[in-house]
């Protein structure tokens, strides 16, 4: 097979999985094809997560997002990508209620868009959940710490790990996760210390946002990384300024057509006369 027609391997959980220890794991989310092919070379792990809603639909928070909007945009990224590994987000209120209603949506994101595994919030009893996906040939990804899809139990966005009590919850959910045969966990919005212990303790590599640089790897909202947004969280480093560089774009178009000198002769069509 030539060097021009040669299949690129995609990466796998067990790449994933097997990373605990060695080089940190760079994970970046996507929700559309032209981003994930331009985060594609770079990325270990392309995340559709539930965050387009407030990224990309305008809402609020995650829990108004549906498993349809995920599927959507997971075969966008799909289609879009061919070497990181794709996850793509169980939305709220779609594997809560009980195991066999996580597996009817586990399954139907993973037949309807070909990714290669779900990532679920870890909260209190969904351990079980992810040990009955994993057994059934779904890999899953956990998340602990601050949950964005708990956001109306918790009053807001709020770090975890504050209190002893809270503390001891992110280390007995990411533990659990852990057990449970989660292939990697996201640890969001935690204490450096609370971080380095999860790390230490669990089998799985842990993914960082807003959690420290002890974590196995990191992943950010790509958007907030490029500065697409005014308000930037303490936990991201802006990488760019598109949103100046949009803005600015914009308006420079915006003045040249109000002044007809867009289009020019440069962008318009000729007849040409017949010889």
């Amino acid at each position: 097979m030539s060097a021009q027609t040669e299949i690129t391997k995609r990466k796998t959980v067990r790449d994933i999985a097997n990373g605990k220890g060695k080089a940190p794991v760079v994970c970046l989310t996507a929700y559309t094809a032209p981003m994930a092919r331009l985060l594609d070379p770079h990325a270990d792990v392309l995340l559709v997560g539930d965050s387009l809603g407030m990224v990309v639909h305008g809402l609020s928070s995650t829990v108004g997002v549906t498993l349809e909007m995920m599927i959507l945009h997971g075969r966008a990224v799909m289609r879009g990508s061919n070497q990181a590994l794709v996850v793509v987000d169980l939305p709220f209120g779609s594997y809560e209620e009980s195991h066999e209603v996580a597996w009817r949506s586990a399954s139907r994101v993973m037949m309807e868009t070909g990714c290669q595994a779900v990532k679920v919030e870890s909260g209190e009893g969904i351990a079980d959940t992810i040990a009955f996906l994993v057994d059934r040939g779904i890999p899953v990804m956990g998340h602990v710490g601050l949950r964005p899809q708990a956001m109306n139990v918790d009053g807001g966005f709020r770090a975890k790990g504050r209190t002893k009590a809270e503390r001891d919850r992110v280390l007995r959910e990411a533990l659990a996760a852990d057990r449970a045969g989660a292939f990697a966990i996201v640890v969001e919005g935690v204490a450096e210390d609370i971080a380095a212990e999860v790390s230490s303790l669990v089998r799985a590599p842990t993914i960082g946002i807003g959690a420290s640089a002890k974590c196995d790897g990191q992943i950010l909202v790509t958007d907030d990384m490029l500065g697409m947004f005014p308000w930037t969280p303490k936990f991201v480093r802006r990488y760019a300024d598109l949103g100046n560089i949009i803005d600015q774009a914009a308006a420079h178009y915006a003045q040249d057509v109000r002044e007809r000198t867009f289009p020019a002769e440069a962008e318009t069509y000729v007849l040409k006369r017949a010889p």
